[in-house]
């Protein structure tokens, strides 16, 4: 189902005792994220579906203590993700994963069909809604405030019948959401004990399947710091 990329032991995070970046624009195609982020996740996750493991390097950064040439001399917005490509950097994860699908080779993460590629668009449009909506009930009715994005994500589950993700097959649409759903789930479950498959039996049978994805797999971090993070923003 996915091209798989040989499981790596990762580099280890620079800090701010890290003095100097890599030797910038020397013609490596270098991918600048954290960890535990779910929006450089994102791109992580796309990089290793289309087998880019050794195409694309990481640079993992400890946000907390981040280097000060990362703002300098890389990314001035200094956030990550970051992709360092063709003597420029490039910046916000949903414009990145659809770069990285356009531009590397391996297999395509958008399909041919227009009107898939349409909802796709509507889909990954829906993100931010998706996020701050889920967010923002930490802080309220959980169940009732958040349940309209997931019941959301349910119907879109619907469009399509030829397989268990939003497009039938696993794409783009998938790898914007799957961050963030996974840890809203772990959190949910944990800290309202709200199951935000109940009732839904396709968001259910995605979350199965794409956690069979060796690709999504291998990006996955500890679930109690998820819980540990958003317990800190109620």
């Amino acid at each position: 189902m996915a091209a798989v990329g040989v499981k790596v032991n990762l580099p280890t995070p620079l800090d701010a005792t890290s003095s100097e970046p890599p030797p910038l624009f020397d013609g490596t195609t270098r991918l600048y994220i954290c960890y535990t982020c779910p929006f450089a996740q994102r791109v992580r996750i796309t990089r290793n579906y289309k087998g880019l493991q050794d195409e694309i390097k990481l640079v993992p950064l400890n946000l907390g203590n981040r280097p000060a040439w990362y703002k300098e001399k890389v990314y001035p917005e200094n956030k990550v993700p970051a992709l360092e490509h063709n003597g420029k950097i490039i910046g916000e994860s949903l414009d990145l994963i659809k770069y990285v699908d356009s531009n590397f080779g391996g297999p395509s993460l958008l399909p041919d069909d227009p009107a898939k590629r349409e909802f796709a668009e509507e889909l990954i449009a829906y993100t931010d809604t998706f996020n701050s909506t889920v967010f923002t009930s930490f802080k309220g009715d959980a169940v009732k405030e958040a349940g309209p994005a997931f019941d959301h994500l349910e119907n879109a589950l619907n469009k399509f019948d030829d397989g268990p993700f939003f497009l039938g097959q696993f794409s783009l649409a998938d790898i914007a959401f799957v961050p963030f759903v996974e840890r809203f789930q772990i959190f949910l479950s944990e800290a309202f004990k709200y199951d935000i498959t109940a009732g839904r039996p396709k968001l259910a049978k995605w979350i199965e399947e794409i956690n069979k994805i060796e690709a999504y797999k291998q990006t996955k971090t500890d679930p109690i710091e998820f819980v540990e993070f958003y317990k800190a923003q109620q």
